[in-house]
């Protein structure tokens, strides 16, 4: 993982891209005769960020510099960009990105207020200039901010405090200076202080005046690679909050980067967006690469899951699939990348140059039935299968119908297959494919398909079978065996109350007495708790143990499930889980279907 360290340099200094979508107060209400303003953040936002460009080494891209690409001049050719090629798809957003307010050699920009004023060379017309020609074209800008006050702004502690009468620097931060947020670039403030409160109004009244629509506040803890009390900005967050609302203009609130998911409420109750990960870009010489840290995001989107929906959204970072070379990936992994973001309900803003899209990126980030997904009503995807390198990922969608994803992470070609027994039906089912927009037919139970190495297909299933009925069998159940330091433990998200845990170093559960009537594969369904991602050996009776992985159910009080193919006979059977020489997650109960 990539540490950061914003106010020494650019490079470290702005590793995180992570968006926090803030809202602001209500809009007044309609009139009778027109609709009411869509709700803020109703649905993930879509748009284009500066940040991916800004740090890559691509040839050409910076040529003044590292992150010197971020100029007034830039931003305006992406809106005009957007506006001729991508608007009419959804995208809206025009996000400036850190280093509006400081130069090449990275030093700032203050106005009288201590407040981040354009660098008069990268936006020579001014911040509201940029903004009013965004909206010009019928879009929305972004602009970008860190927590805390920044140490260059601080001024000894004299710098008055705008609209805030004998309140100055000294007067909002901690007496002994602590620092605070990412990059350890700003000193905390101290919210027992009212004039603190004053100096976030006054930032927020700034970019609402503007006329920004959107703000990224970035380097928030916990997370973003720090902890303890001193990175602990959830006062700051709660405080533009109400400094937005203050304002009156509606302006969207994104945290960056890498939350805690342990503050999950308070990210969920005071803005509209959150970071999940680490920055997507290689700070390479192109955009992203696969290893550094595209495929991160498979194993770190699950556990966030349930914490998606209108208000706000995971942010799982840019989507650089339309520049071919310059975005560093196979056209299967630009194809996977754009299906993980838009089945996730990630937001969809691309940092890719919008001025030279080729023909292949041009359609993964314009592709309607893909946007469809990612903007309707149908619910973040999560795996229905282990984490394994290859993995389904499915959502029941309000219709009926269902969302799967088929990923082949491995790094050669395999077969993945989506049985329908997993998605909680058997018999025939409809396909379509939604990046080919193509009708498959009809298939009995399962659908399997060819991947190429970091491949993935993405269809809509409709189901013409019957619901899947099965056996549960709890883990607490007296009828099981306990191996090693296996135990039982209360759990109150649990089936029946209890779960099997301690499983590590060798200790096992097994399931005796699992029947079924005919021999067979049976998908079955595994309930469990894990805080992180754990693996498991799987076995029945006494054939050969397969190896799985359970992503995190985000912490230890909340059950997810996946489903496991395990090889039964006909009659009774043991299901064994074994954690090995490692830690396995808990586990609440399984469910087996009663016929294969």
């Amino acid at each position: 993982m990539r540490s950061s360290s914003y106010s020494v340099m650019p490079a470290r200094a702005l590793r995180a891209v992570l968006v926090l979508a803030l809202t602001a107060a209500a809009a007044p209400a309609a009139h009778a005769d027109t609709a009411p303003a869509p709700a803020l953040a109703a649905k993930p936002y879509m748009g284009w960020s500066s940040w991916s460009m800004q740090s890559s080494k691509y040839p050409g891209l910076n040529p003044d510099g590292d992150y010197s690409y971020l100029t007034e001049e830039n931003v305006l050719k992406q809106t005009d960009a957007m506006a001729a090629r991508l608007k009419k798809y959804g995208y809206e957003y025009v996000n400036i990105d850190a280093g509006w307010w400081r130069d090449t050699t990275w030093k700032p920009e203050f106005d009288e207020y201590g407040r981040q004023k354009a660098d008069p060379a990268r936006f020579p017309g001014g911040m509201k200039t940029v903004a009013d020609r965004i909206h010009a074209k019928g879009l929305k800008a972004g602009i970008y901010l860190p927590a805390g006050l920044e140490k260059e702004a601080y001024g000894a502690g004299k710098v008055p405090v705008r609209n805030a009468e004998g309140c100055t620097t000294a007067d909002i931060v901690y007496g002994d200076l602590r620092t605070t947020n990412g990059w350890d670039s700003s000193y905390k403030l101290d919210f027992s202080r009212p004039c603190s409160q004053k100096y976030i109004d006054s930032q927020a009244q700034l970019i609402a005046d503007w006329g920004y629509d959107f703000l990224k506040l970035d380097g928030v803890g916990p997370g973003s690679g720090k902890s303890g009390d001193q990175y602990d900005n959830v006062a700051d967050v709660a405080a533009w909050n109400k400094a937005i609302a203050a304002t009156g203009r509606t302006i969207h609130l994104e945290l960056s980067w890498s939350l805690d998911i342990g503050h999950a409420a308070d990210w969920k109750k005071y803005s509209n967006g959150w970071r999940i990960d680490t920055d997507v870009e290689c700070y390479c010489n192109t955009l992203v690469s696969w290893e550094n840290s595209v495929d991160d995001r498979w194993d770190d989107a699950p556990a966030w899951t349930r914490h998606a929906g209108p208000g706000g959204w995971n942010d799982l970072d840019s989507l650089d699939v339309g520049n071919g070379e310059m975005d560093g990936l196979t056209k299967a992994e630009r194809q996977s990348y754009a299906t993980l973001w838009a089945i996730a309900k990630s937001p969809l803003y691309t940092g890719d140059d919008l001025t030279r899209l080729d023909s292949y990126g041009l359609s993964l980030l314009t592709n309607r039935e893909v946007i469809a997904v990612n903007q309707g009503e149908t619910p973040p995807a999560r795996p229905v299968t282990p984490s394994d390198p290859q993995q389904v990922w499915a959502a029941r969608n309000p219709d009926g119908t269902y969302t799967v994803a088929l990923f082949n992470l491995a790094d050669a070609p395999a077969a993945v297959t989506a049985d329908w027994s997993t998605l909680g039906f058997t018999g025939k089912a409809a396909v379509r494919d939604l990046w080919n927009h193509e009708n498959l037919g009809t298939y009995r139970n399962k659908v399997t398909q060819a991947l190429p190495a970091h491949g993935s297909r993405l269809f809509t299933v409709t189901s013409y079978g019957s619901a899947l009925t099965t056996t549960a069998h709890e883990a607490e159940s007296p009828a099981n065996t306990l191996g090693g330091n296996a135990s039982l433990a209360d759990c109150s998200a649990c089936s029946g109350g209890k779960k099997v845990g301690n499983l590590y170093a060798g200790g096992k559960l097994r399931f005796n007495d699992v029947v079924v009537g005919k021999a067979g594969t049976y998908w079955i369904k595994v309930a469990y708790v894990s805080g992180d991602a754990r693996s498991v050996d799987v076995s029945a009776n006494t054939g050969g143990a397969l190896r799985h992985r359970f992503p995190s159910t985000g912490d230890w009080g909340t059950v997810g499930t996946v489903s496991v193919p395990v090889t039964l006979k006909a009659g009774s059977n043991t299901v064994t889980f074994d954690s090995g020489t490692g830690y396995a997650p808990d586990l609440d109960r399984i469910d087996v279907p009663k016929s294969s």
